[in-house]
This record gives C-alpha cells, sequence and structure tokens, in this order.
C-alpha cells in the first residue's frame, strides 16, 4: 500500500513537472524573469496551483492539473495581446513614471504612484545613491524599480537637452513622453522624412537622444 502511495506522488509529481517546463517555455522569459507586478503575481499563482496540484488526493489530481494549464493559457493569451496593443500593455502592467526631472522631485509623480519621499530615498540608496543631487533624471518602472540617470560630473561638457527616452513604439507615438519633453509631433513626422522613412509604422522604436536628435530602428 505504501509503496502504491509512494509510487502516485512520484507519477504526480513528474506529470506536474513536465507540464509545467513546457509551458514555462511558452510563456517566455519575460514572465520567468518576473519584469512587472502583473508577471510577478501570475509566477506566484503558477506556484501555489502546482503545489496543489501535486498534494491533492489522485481524484482532484485532473482538476487541479486542469486549472493550472488553464491559468498558464491564459496567460499566454494575454501576454499575446498585449504585444499587439500599448494601450492593453499600460493597463497590465502600467507605464514608467518620471519621479526626478532636471534634479527636482515631482511631487504629483510621488501622489500618483503612492510614493513618499522616504521610499524615494531609499529606492535611491538601494542605487548606491545618498543625495538627490547626485541626480538628474529619475524613473519609477512599472515594476516598482527605479532608473537612474546621474547628473554630468563635468559641469563643463555642453549641458544635455533631453533625458534620452522612447517616443515611438510599434508604429506608435508615445504622446505622455511628447507631451513631458514638449515637443510636437509634426517634428517628429519631419524627422522620420529626413531619414527617408514615410510613415511612423515603418518604426519599430524610436528614440529622443540627449542631444536633441532622433534616433530610429526601422521594423523589418
Amino acid at each position: 500500500m505504501i509503496v502504491i502511495e509512494f509510487s502516485k506522488i512520484i507519477l504526480k509529481t513528474t506529470l506536474t513537472f513536465i507540464t509545467l517546463l513546457i509551458l514555462t517555455r511558452m510563456l517566455g522569459k519575460k514572465q520567468l524573469s518576473e519584469l512587472t507586478f502583473f508577471n510577478y503575481i501570475t509566477g506566484v499563482t503558477i506556484g501555489s496551483l502546482a503545489a496543489n496540484t501535486i498534494i491533492n488526493t489522485s481524484s482532484q489530481y485532473l482538476n487541479e492539473m486542469i486549472k493550472l494549464i488553464w491559468w498558464i493559457l491564459l496567460t499566454i493569451f494575454v501576454t499575446l495581446i498585449s504585444l499587439k496593443s500599448s494601450r492593453v500593455r499600460v493597463l497590465l502592467e502600467g507605464e514608467p513614471i518620471m519621479v526626478i526631472k532636471n534634479g527636482k522631485i515631482v511631487e504629483e509623480a510621488l501622489k500618483s504612484t503612492k510614493i513618499n519621499l522616504d521610499d524615494l530615498s531609499m529606492l535611491l540608496r538601494s542605487k548606491d545613491i545618498f543625495s538627490i543631487t547626485e541626480v538628474d533624471y529619475a524613473i519609477l518602472e512599472s515594476n516598482g524599480e527605479l532608473s537612474i540617470l546621474k547628473k554630468q560630473e563635468n559641469q563643463k561638457t555642453q549641458n544635455r537637452l533631453y533625458m534620452p527616452i522612447e517616443i515611438i513604439i510599434d508604429g506608435n507615438l508615445v504622446y505622455r513622453n511628447l507631451k513631458e519633453l514638449n515637443i510636437d509631433k509634426t517634428w517628429i513626422y519631419k524627422e522620420l522624412k529626413n531619414q527617408g522613412i514615410n510613415s511612423i509604422e515603418e518604426v519599430l522604436y524610436g528614440e529622443i537622444q540627449e542631444d536633441g536628435s532622433l534616433y530610429i530602428d526601422k521594423k523589418s
């Protein structure tokens, strides 16, 4: 009897392991690296469902396995939609928010992200920055990480006009960043024509550089 029960446990664990191995490969590296809060919650849920699948009785095993497979398939479906739609991507994952601009704290950004000054100081220290005077720009990413662009050490060098930031993604203008940089979309279209690009749909990624120039990566 003990041998039979042990064999069932081994079989269930092996089947669950193989299923997870196949399905997590389908999910892709973004899910595995937990880049966003959505990825993190999904990963935790998958782990919980997998554990339930193993520990439940044999009569419930199939039901638990169906739950696990269906959850992962839903995650894959939502991920595919977010790849095609920037609006869905923002809805699911949020968007980066600038919390320090030109060395100044953006108070409205802190309020909207529910981040207080102590939290901001802690995030800066995690990047080995102990004084806000060292920071030119800081962006709170959708996964809660803080990205920092330090001030130029040599003040005699030419001051940067902009913080490098994306303004075109998957053939669509990122209007929030255009507004942030006070750049008119007419200028964007003009720059595209100067680079031999007739339609914004041809652009995979576009980024404003520090000197105000436009970097373009065309779709293949």
